[in-house]
């Protein structure tokens, strides 16, 4: 497959993610991306309750914090929370091992068997405070102790017709 060529420019190819034209030989990774890349914009009220958001996520423990596409990713054995920033909001789903009625979220719901998703909207920095943040520190502590769910064994199937050659012998 020979490489394309846009009008007036060198033979290259449009990247699928980001629409940008990307010439031939160039590497490109628009996916790879920062914490820096994700908030240089946001307005100075957002960007103040980014940074109490961070500050008192990194007070809890040790735990990786990375950007990946569009959020920033807390974890520890697994992400306990992450933040999509937008331009007028912070976009935070946090993971319990329960799940909580609140007129602060705006949905929750069951991530899997034992871990129940929480989404709230962040406008400024004093909406992170308590009850917030002791739900992350809960988040953050869950990991420790992560319930198992017990398997179940599986029921043996028979094969169809077994029980009748069994009485044929």
């Amino acid at each position: 497959m020979s490489p394309k060529k846009a009008p007036g420019s060198k033979p290259g190819h449009e990247c699928f993610h980001c629409k940008q034209w990307i010439p031939a030989g160039v590497e490109h990774d628009c996916w790879t991306t920062t914490e820096h890349a994700l908030t240089k914009d946001l307005p100075e009220d957002l960007r103040d309750a980014w940074e109490r958001l961070r500050e008192t996520a990194g007070d809890f423990g040790e735990q990786r914090i990375y950007a990946s596409h569009h959020s920033i990713m807390f974890s520890r054995k697994a992400c306990y929370f992450f933040v999509r920033p937008q331009r007028n909001r912070l976009e935070l789903v946090f993971f319990l091992g329960r799940p909580i009625a609140s007129t602060q979220f705006k949905k929750t719901g069951a991530a899997s068997k034992t871990k129940f998703w929480h989404l709230m909207h962040i406008v400024h920095r004093d909406q992170v405070e308590k009850p917030l943040t002791d739900w992350l520190a809960e988040a953050y502590e869950r990991e420790d102790r992560v319930p198992r769910v017990p398997r179940v064994p599986r029921a043996v199937k028979k094969k169809p017709g077994a029980k009748a050659k069994r009485r044929a012998k």
